[in-house]
């Protein structure tokens, strides 16, 4: 098949079966339970590519695998996964969020034209080369950990000391 595009429902892991599509260009998978453990075949030839709304929640594995199965791809949509940042899906995430995401997507896809519904700026890519490794935003496993810092007295003043300290609930 030539410059074909496929859409697919109800998948929750494996897309091997699209390795019979060696010309595939566009690939829309929104909607589905696709997680972590996606799997894609080597698509050459495939520019588009659509995860949006799935349970994608691990960037990085996704991206290096993306990296390796898709090296023609220019665009790629993942709203709608915890992955992505989105200030819409989610109310405890903001523009500066998906801003460092949208630097740390760019820092492993540098050839993607448009991440999301946005095209990619020559700014983005510029900021993606120089910051985009340390972009990536974690959380700690245990939403029961939480920071604290320690104050110490030193020469009569108080100083705060800038080693956190985690302590559990």
């Amino acid at each position: 098949m030539h410059g074909s595009v496929v859409v697919l429902q109800k998948i929750k892991k494996s897309l091997e079966a699209l390795k019979a599509f060696t010309s595939l260009e566009e690939l829309i998978v929104d909607n589905n339970l696709l997680g972590n453990d996606l799997q894609l075949p080597r698509l050459q030839h495939l520019h588009t590519l659509t995860l949006n709304k799935n349970l994608i929640t691990d960037i990085e594995i996704l991206l290096d695998h993306i990296s390796e199965m898709t090296p023609s791809l220019e665009y790629l949509s993942l709203l709608g996964n915890e992955a992505c940042p989105n200030e819409l899906v989610s109310q405890d995430k903001d523009e500066d969020d998906y801003q460092r995401y949208r630097y740390f997507v760019l820092h492993k896809l540098p050839n993607l034209k448009f991440l999301d519904a946005r095209k990619v700026t020559r700014k983005e890519l510029e900021e993606s080369k120089t910051r985009g490794a340390f972009m990536k935003v974690v959380k700690p496993k245990d939403d029961k950990v939480r920071l604290n810092y320690s104050f110490g007295l030193k020469d009569n003043q108080t100083v705060l000391m800038m080693c956190p300290t985690l302590f559990y609930k």
